[in-house]
């Protein structure tokens, strides 16, 4: 009886959340842990089934950088990382669209579906979603002080989102967006997802972008979690080097997401089992929300 009473009490605690982002979108994005482990896997495709179910409308944006150098490495080719991106060629490319547009994008579309949704497999090519436009990085040369422009061939940042293409299908599927976009010259290019997921939110002026991720989400010096943070708290500990290395882009991505009228952000750890739901359903979270 008592795990019962347990039950009821999470449902009633739910209840304001579900009453106050019904019929509003929430942008997630999936990668990390979240997607090679078969029991979160699982957990992952009911929690957005869910979400859908109750009227709230996801949009999930995933990786697939592991996937993706796995194949490379099947094919003996050989990968070149330049500032943590993949310099990628056109026959890079190919192999790139092969993994993330078919067979990962794919798999998280039947996994979805296997769990009682309806999902629709996007990437940038599908009405133009996605355009995009070359990316080049800077890179410090030690024997010349002006730094050097590096091109790291089919590398892109996101130009702008068609939401024409989302709106379609959100209503009655759940987009599932692998984050591929198409050039103006009608090249192909590869966007990290985060970033792609940070333009799909601030497009749709998204209720929440969620980013899953294989930490708790920012810590302290101590390595405490902070569960809130602003732009001026985030400024402050990139200073002071408690951000560093893979977080700046997340929380860079969180901060232009805000600018363009989402409403908050959350970065959580996807290696907890419906770690989406608590997030979202919760008073406390599991993560950090980042607000302007």
């Amino acid at each position: 009886m008592e795990k019962l009473i347990e039950k009821a009490s999470v449902l009633v605690e739910s209840l304001p959340y579900i009453k106050k982002f019904y019929g509003k979108t929430v942008v997630i994005k999936y990668g990390g842990h979240a997607m090679v482990d078969e029991e979160l896997k699982n957990s992952f495709a009911r929690d957005i089934v869910l979400l859908k179910y109750i009227g709230i409308v996801p949009v999930i944006v995933h990786g697939g950088g592991p996937q993706i150098g796995e194949m490379l490495k099947k094919l003996n080719i050989q990968s070149t990382f330049v500032s943590g991106m993949r310099v990628t060629d056109k026959e890079t490319m190919n192999i790139v669209e092969m993994v993330l547009a078919g067979k990962v994008n794919k798999d998280i579309v039947n996994l979805i579906n296997k769990n009682g949704g309806k999902a629709i497999g996007l990437s940038g090519k599908d009405g133009e979603l996605i355009k995009a436009k070359k990316l080049f990085v800077n890179e410090e040369n030690e024997f010349v002080k002006t730094p050097e422009i590096i091109d790291l061939g089919h590398v892109g940042e996101v130009e702008s989102v068609n939401t024409k293409v989302i709106d379609a299908v959100k209503n009655e599927f759940i987009p599932i967006i692998a984050p591929v976009g198409i050039g103006n010259d009608f090249e192909l290019y590869n966007i990290n997802a985060d970033l792609v997921a940070g333009s799909v939110a601030s497009a749709l002026k998204a209720e929440k972008l969620i980013l899953l991720t294989d930490v708790r989400g920012i810590l302290d010096r101590d390595k405490n979690l902070l569960s809130t943070l602003n732009k001026n708290t985030i400024d402050e500990l990139k200073k002071t080097g408690v951000i560093q290395g893979g977080m700046i882009p997340k929380v860079d991505c969180a901060l232009n997401a805000l600018e363009s009228g989402v409403n908050k952000v959350h970065i959580i750890d996807g290696r907890v089992k419906h770690s989406v739901l608590l997030e979202i359903f919760t008073d406390t979270g599991i993560g950090t929300q980042i607000t302007l």
